[in-house]
């Protein structure tokens, strides 16, 4: 079982640092998990959740399942998000993978610089086992998920109330 330091910070690029957390009391001193949600928010258009999902999944991160915890990426630039991932633990394995990739944005001003593909490689390295997201069909980093090894398995059907 791996262990996940805290608040682990790597140089991504010169300008990018990436910060690993994996427990709330471990985010970055510059931001907070609100400011970061509203990021993430606003990153993620047309495709994002709303802020109350966004706050909350953060938060289920955090949780403990399995006796694991998720984690968030943050890549920082001049005390800034420039990108975020955030893993949930499912708790399960087999017939539903034991992690999910619930949210990954970079800025739209930062996009193309690689930001998103090295969260989604470093988040691959923090994780055992396998590993689902969700991805609308015309969304184009569906074609970065396939790069870095991801395939399409099933096709998610929802009652929606």
């Amino acid at each position: 079982m791996r262990t996940i330091v805290p608040k682990q910070l790597i140089s991504v690029k010169k300008d990018i640092q990436l910060h690993v957390v994996n427990r709330s009391e471990g985010c970055p001193a510059w931001t907070n998990w609100d400011a970061l949600a509203a990021f993430l928010n606003e990153s993620l258009k047309p495709y994002e959740d709303t802020l109350a999902d966004i706050r909350r999944g953060i938060d289920d991160a955090f949780e403990q399942r399995g006796g694991r915890r998720g984690f968030v990426l943050i890549a920082e630039t001049d005390r800034r998000p420039a990108g975020a991932l955030v893993m949930l633990r499912t708790g399960m394995k087999g017939y539903v993978p034991e992690n999910l990739l619930l949210f990954v944005a970079v800025a739209p001003s930062l996009r193309g610089r690689s930001i998103g593909r090295r969260l989604v490689r470093r988040a691959i390295e923090l994780t055992d086992g396998d590993i689902k997201l969700h991805v609308e069909q015309d969304n184009p980093a569906q074609r970065l998920y396939e790069q870095v090894g991801f395939q399409s398995k099933y096709t998610e059907m929802r009652y929606v109330r």
